[in-house]
Parts: structure tokens; sequence; C-alpha cells
């Protein structure tokens, strides 16, 4: 046993995959160490927050201030109030007026400012531009004075004859230290189409997800070892009705079964663990054919032979004589069986056929989610990509165990 292992993290490519594995699995037992609560708690108003950190303006104005002055401010408080399209609109102007844009980067606002300055006059009409685009860049103009204009904010609260009172004044030098605001947030994948920590249900979604492949993989691997082992070794009419069952799953494709099995349930009953069940039910068949193939070649060996003369049971031979000789084989296919559960659960979920939505995420009903408020055409990358990028993860290293194994294990493959 000591020396098979020796050999097994001796192989580079099981040791890469075996190192991904548990790294996620090291990241679903930390991360809600260090953020707790329900991974389906509405924390945004709003959809598909971007990723960053986000402070209470209210406990902001609250906290002590500094006063700084940082160069470039004014344009780069300009920059980010300035949209792609008010910055392409701006080119065009500068264009329709003739100057020279040549060396102009929409990226640079304090250029883009000064030639607006310069080249935007109220009274011009260009020709060939349209009365509702004119009147579009005399808002635009109104709007750049007036962010570049004030320099504070006032704070007002009614007083008790009901009038607003200044109360306070903000400055734009003044700055005020994050570790000094009651309430700061940091959100590194922003929050979904529901307002969640798109993080903490990732962590979360990853954990069940792998669950979910581990009961498919092991009630597939079961039934298909099960059926391999008596089907090859008893043969006869058994292995006959064992072939014909396997044949009539074969031909009948596996997804569609799934689909079918699934949409019959019904979306109340179909838990992750019957998600689970009914992924494992549907893909044993190739582990059953393959597990027969070895046995019916280990069954007249002659340490086979021996213990049916010495009256062994065929439970006996079975489990003994003949499991032993194939064990790392079934472990290879366990492993595929995980992966490819994983991967269906990840295709019912994106038909809308995976788990109930109300108890846990899985990865399928993140990409699901996503789908459905199009995240993948607003430009709201950290909704789905994570997701991607994770699935992906996980089949890798577990295909990687599985070849370097396969490597271990096969002597055709040894170098």
């Amino acid at each position: 046993m000591k020396n098979t292992l020796r050999q097994v993290f001796h192989s580079s490519k099981f040791v890469a995959g075996f190192i991904i594995f548990v790294a996620i699995l090291l990241m679903m037992f930390i991360y809600p160490l260090i953020n707790p609560g329900n991974p389906l708690q509405q924390i945004g108003v709003g959809t598909f927050a971007k990723p960053g950190t986000y402070v209470s303006l209210y406990d902001a104005t609250k906290s002590p201030v500094s006063t700084f002055r940082l160069p470039d401010a004014a344009e780069k408080r300009l920059g980010t109030s300035l949209s792609e399209e008010d910055k392409v609109a701006m080119v065009e102007w500068f264009e329709a007026v003739g100057a020279d844009i040549s060396d102009l980067d929409t990226n640079d606002t304090e250029k883009m400012l000064e030639m607006w300055d310069e080249y935007y006059d109220p009274s011009a009409k260009p020709k060939g531009m349209i009365r509702a685009k004119i009147l579009y860049y005399g808002r635009l103009d109104k709007s750049l004075k007036e962010m570049g204009g004030s320099d504070s904010i006032s704070i007002a609260d009614k007083n008790e004859e009901g009038e607003l009172e200044e109360t306070k004044k903000i400055l734009d030098t003044d700055y005020v230290n994050t570790k000094d605001v009651a309430n700061v947030k940091t959100l590194p994948l922003g929050t979904d189409n529901f307002g969640r920590d798109v993080l903490k249900e990732l962590v979360s979604a990853t954990g069940t997800s792998i669950r979910i492949g581990l009961i498919a993989g092991i009630v597939a691997t079961l039934i298909g070892l099960t059926f391999g082992l008596l089907a090859g070794y008893v043969g006869g009419i058994l292995d006959d009705i064992i072939m014909f069952v396997t044949n009539i799953f074969t031909v009948i494709p596996g997804f569609v079964l799934l689909i079918l099995i699934s949409y019959s349930i019904g979306q109340e009953q179909r838990g992750a663990a019957v998600v689970a069940i009914v992924i494992g039910f549907t893909s044993w068949t190739w582990t059953a054919r393959s597990v027969r193939s070895q046995v019916i070649s280990l069954r007249n060996r002659d340490h086979v032979n021996l213990s049916k003369l010495s009256g062994h049971s065929l439970v006996r031979i079975v489990l003994t004589d003949i499991l032993p000789y194939i064990a790392s084989y079934v472990v290879m296919a366990f492993i595929l069986q995980v992966s490819s559960g994983i991967l269906s659960e990840a295709q019912l979920s994106l038909l809308g056929l995976g788990p109930k939505t109300t108890e846990v995420p899985t990865l399928g009903l993140m990409m699901n989610w996503a789908m459905l408020y199009s995240a993948h055409t607003n430009g709201s990358w950290w909704a789905y990509f994570p997701v991607i990028l994770t699935i992906t993860l996980i089949s890798f290293s577990l295909n990687l165990m599985n070849t370097g194994l396969d490597q271990v294990f096969n002597p055709t493959l040894r170098d």
C-alpha cells in the first residue's frame, strides 16, 4: 500500500490535480469562517453591484475628516462622472467644429476638458447636426460646469420650524479613513442579480456541487460496479439480463433520460441529494461495461480457480480475489463519475431542472440566474465568469488526477 501511494504521489499530473482540488476544498472550509452567514442573504437592493469596497455615505459624513490636496483630483472626479458615450460625443463635437484630434486620448480627462472649454460654443450650430443633438451638448456642458464649478456639498436638516438648515459642509479636499467609517463592506466579486454576495455564494455553491458530484459518483460507481462484477464473474443468463438492461440505458441518451426524470420529480421535491441520486442512476452504464470486461479477464486466473476449488462463496471470491485487482480502475472510474456529476448538475440547472432555488446555491444555479438576468449582455462578468472558472478548475483537477492514476496503474502508459 505504501509503495502504491508513493508511486501515485510521484506522478506530477496527479499531484498537480490533487493540489488544485485540495486548494478548492480549503477555500470551502476556510472562507465561511472568515465571512459567516447565509450565502443567499440579500445585502444589496440593486442588481449586479461591481466588485470593490463599499463605504456607507451616512457614516462617512460623521467620521473624522482629514484634508488632502491630491494632484489631478478634480480631473479624476470629472473623469468618473463622464460616461463613454459622453466622451464619444465630445470627440464628435471636436470633429464637427474642425478641431485637431489626431493625438487626443479619450482617457486623458484633463486634455478632453481643456479642449471642451476651448472649442465648445453654445451658439454654434455645426453643419448637419440635428437640434436634439445640439440640445444634448448644452446639457452636457451644463453638467460639466456643475461638476467642476462647486468645491463643496452642503448637508441640511430640517429645523424646528420645518425649514432646511445647513448643518455641515463637505469640501472637495475632505477625506475620511475607511477604518473610521462604521460600515464598510468589501465585495471581491460584487453582488448578483438578487443583491447577494457572489463570493460567499460561490464558495457555498462549490461545496454543494462537489457534494452532488460525490453522491452521484458513489451511486453510479456502486451500481456499475455491482452489475459489472456479477455480469463478468457469473456470466450466463445473469450476464445476458444485466447487459440487456445496460444496453437499454445506453441506447437512450443519458442526458435526455436525466431531463425526463428531473422534470417528472417536480421543483419542490428536487433537493440537492435527489438531483445527485438521479444523476448517479442515469450514468452507471459505462462503469458496468468497463468493470465487466475487467472481471472477464480475471475470472479464470489461477488464484480465482483455487478459491472455487476451496469452496469459497461467490461474495468472498468477488470481494477478495477479484475486486482488489480492479480497485485502482474503480477509483479512476469514481473520479470521472464525480466530475461528470458536477457537470451534469450544471447542465440541468441551466435548463431550470436543477435543485430548488430556495435552499442552497449550486454552480449550475448561479449560471442559470446569471443567464436569466442577462449578466453576459450587460457586462456583469463577475456573476458568471468565476462560476465557469470554478467548474473548469474542479473538472480539470479531477481529470488530471485520473490521468495521473492511469499512468501509474496502466503498464502500457508507464515511462
